[in-house]
């Protein structure tokens, strides 16, 4: 009986736009652009990221508002430094559906820390969701 042996996945970049992230390529978030302290994610809602009223899970929103607020940060300094996320405050809207996209933006700061905000479109272009962030910069590992 012969055994299967898994295979080491191939080296996936943790730095820069392209940036391989487990957890959210396991929810499957999608980054459609960022550039010049804007960044656009998008996440199409199924069945395991719903709540029990079948409307997008909140954690699964924050999830988006942080990704697309920490990539308006990073895409603020060319991807050259990090950010870790220090504060964030949200807004629940109303119940979300169907396609998700958040719009990040970043609205001030200095060398070390970054203030953004976003917000997110569902799919029948209600706003769900809006938060404001505060993100910590520093040098890459």
């Amino acid at each position: 009986m012969t055994q299967a042996v898994a295979k080491e996945p191939a080296a996936r970049p943790r730095r820069g736009p392209d940036r391989y992230v487990p957890f959210t390529e396991h929810m499957g978030v999608v980054r459609e652009r960022a550039a010049a302290g804007e960044a656009v994610f998008s996440l199409e809602l199924r069945e395991e990221l719903l709540n029990n009223h079948g409307r997008g899970h909140g954690g699964v929103v924050m999830t988006l508002l942080d990704c697309a607020m920490a990539h308006a940060a990073l895409s603020r300094v060319n991807y050259e430094r990090e950010v870790v996320t220090v504060d964030m405050h949200i807004a629940f809207m109303g119940p979300s559906t169907g396609k998700l996209v958040a719009t990040g933006r970043v609205t001030g700061g200095g060398r070390s820390v970054c203030f953004c905000e976003a917000s997110i479109v569902d799919a029948s272009g209600d706003v769900a969701a809006q938060a404001m962030g505060t993100f910590r910069y520093r040098d890459a590992a």
